[in-house]
């Protein structure tokens, strides 16, 4: 079976890691993002907090580098400025893109989209 690395928005953070269970359930081999959630990381210094998210991001472009698939999970349509970071660098990777829905703001990131998949049951039929 193939990898997935799900990206997303920290907004739907339970909606994404529900999404990525039931992929787990059918053996799919997941890489989900670290939804950092303390907002502690904003007192920081800026030498550290930089820091930090320089970690997250380097983080998920390596979950990205090493999955086989990338799925962008963008309930109703959202995709924000980290989600779009990782769609290019999953399009310069050459990496087969599916999301969850059209993208309902941005039109030049749906061409990096190769399907919309709606559920966990649909990206796996695509897996095999």
């Amino acid at each position: 079976m193939k990898s997935v690395v799900i990206c997303g928005s920290r907004r739907y953070k339970d909606e994404a890691r529900d999404f990525a269970s039931k992929l787990r359930a059918k053996g799919v081999v997941v890489f989900e993002p670290f939804f950092n959630t303390n907002r502690r990381i904003d007192t920081l210094a800026p030498d550290l907090k930089r820091y930090a998210f320089t970690g997250l991001t380097w983080h998920h472009f390596e979950f990205i580098r090493k999955a086989n698939v990338v799925f962008i999970y963008n309930k109703d349509g959202y995709i924000g400025n980290s989600v779009t970071m990782e769609l290019g660098a999953a399009a310069i990777l050459g990496k087969p893109i599916y999301a969850l829905e059209e993208d309902k703001t941005e039109a030049c990131r749906n061409v990096l989209i190769d399907e919309i998949v709606p559920t966990p049951q649909e990206l796996v039929k695509r897996l095999k």
